[in-house]
């Protein structure tokens, strides 16, 4: 059973840092591509970031690029995703997912596990 689990989000003050973790389990990271989403009350999930399992390659959207960094270690089986310089705009539940196509980007659609949510809280 593919599993995804996220964990790392908190409190934090603008300005600040946080590092949220992405633990995949049910299926290699050789072939498969994890992405970071958010969801802020009251508005739609957008894509934030993704890595390619099978070359590392990476893609922010335009409103963390900057400011976040994905990482992976295959090894772990687990995907990072730092976050500097946070603002009170991402403020947002985090989902981590796992798409079967190795090179997804940031479309909902393309994914196909998802975890069940970490809260990040950016106070002013």
């Amino acid at each position: 059973e593919v599993q995804v689990v996220e964990s790392g989000g908190g409190l934090v003050q603008a300005g600040g840092s946080l590092r949220l973790s992405c633990a995949a389990s049910g299926f290699t990271f050789d072939d498969y591509a994890i992405g970071w989403f958010r969801q802020a009350p009251g508005k739609e999930r957008e894509g934030v970031s993704c890595i390619s399992s099978s070359d590392g390659s990476t893609y922010y959207a335009d409103s963390v690029k900057g400011r976040f960094t994905i990482s992976s270690d295959n090894a772990k089986n687990t995907v990072y995703l730092q976050m500097n310089s946070l603002k009170p705009e991402d403020t947002a539940v985090y989902y981590c997912a796992a798409s079967l196509l190795s090179h997804a980007r940031l479309g909902y659609d393309e994914y196909d596990y998802w975890g069940q949510g970490t809260q990040v809280t950016v106070s002013s």
